[in-house]
């Protein structure tokens, strides 16, 4: 939470940092502060007490903000991806394409999507009958597992699963790498070396973020629901869902100068003015 409001705050408050970069940086720390706080919480809860129980509110509840933010932040990521790809592609057009109002053209289509996506499939799961005792052998409410947990026929759901997050996660996956495989391209014919070394700094932090978010939910997501084995969907939501968060801020600042100094200035701004 603190490294996420950090780089919110810089972001806003200092003026280098008011670029297309940054203002998708800002949307994905916000993201990911709601992503967490929707499930940790409740999770450490159950950890810390004898009976691990959530209310069938509180699952759903749970069930709508996860895999809003989770599914907004696989289309983020894409964005930003773009993004890059248009600065060191097209550094003379960059200004032009990526304008403050296509920036925030993107970055509303990309919440609605997620939005969308989240509320139909979350709907459909919950229409799932759940016979005899319900116990949820997880640590948060996810689709895949609701799914697996319900009984009665859905094979449906299953299907539709699979389809959705073909366009979720594997379409996005596919553009990211598509553009990264053009700016690899791009940066090999820099001359410079300093030029190099910068343009894969800024990259590198973003495909780390990518791999480590992109990775887990892919296994989880794109196969069905009933070959998923008992401890599987633990780990991968631990990593995807509280391990990737909350490196985000510290992947972004340590290999940012940028944010690093940022930062160094907003501290010495705090103690300068007490």
């Amino acid at each position: 939470m603190v490294g996420n409001i950090a780089i919110i705050l810089v972001s806003r408050l200092d003026a280098r940092l008011h670029s297309p970069m940054y203002f998708f940086l800002t949307n994905l720390s916000f993201l990911d502060m709601c992503y967490t706080t929707s499930i940790v919480p409740q999770m450490l809860f159950n950890l810390g007490s004898a009976r691990k129980t959530i209310s069938y509110l509180g699952c759903a509840a749970q069930l709508y903000f996860f895999h809003i933010m989770g599914g907004t932040e696989c289309l983020i990521l894409a964005i930003m991806s773009f993004d890059r790809y248009v600065a060191i592609c097209k550094p003379l057009h960059y200004t032009l394409i990526m304008n403050p109002r296509v920036c925030i053209l993107l970055v509303s289509t990309v919440w609605l999507t997620g939005i969308t996506y989240a509320v139909s499939e979350a709907t459909a799961t919950l229409q799932l009958p759940l016979c005899g005792l319900n116990k949820l052998d997880h640590l948060v409410c996810e689709i895949p597992v609701l799914i697996k947990a319900a009984c009665g026929e859905k094979a449906a759901n299953e299907l539709t699963l699979s389809v959705v997050c073909i366009f979720m996660l594997a379409v996005p996956l596919c553009l990211i790498l598509a553009s990264y495989a053009c700016i690899g391209h791009a940066v090999f014919k820099i001359k410079s070396s300093e030029g190099r070394r910068k343009a894969f700094g800024t990259c590198s932090s973003h495909l780390i973020v990518v791999f480590l978010f992109y990775g887990p939910a892919i296994s989880i997501y794109l196969q069905p629901p009933s070959s998923i084995s008992r401890d599987q969907p633990k780990f991968m939501a631990l990593f995807y869902g509280v391990l990737t968060p909350t490196l985000n801020p510290f992947i972004y600042t340590l290999r940012n100068k940028d944010v690093k100094g940022a930062l160094v200035n907003l501290v010495r701004g705090i103690f300068t003015s007490k």
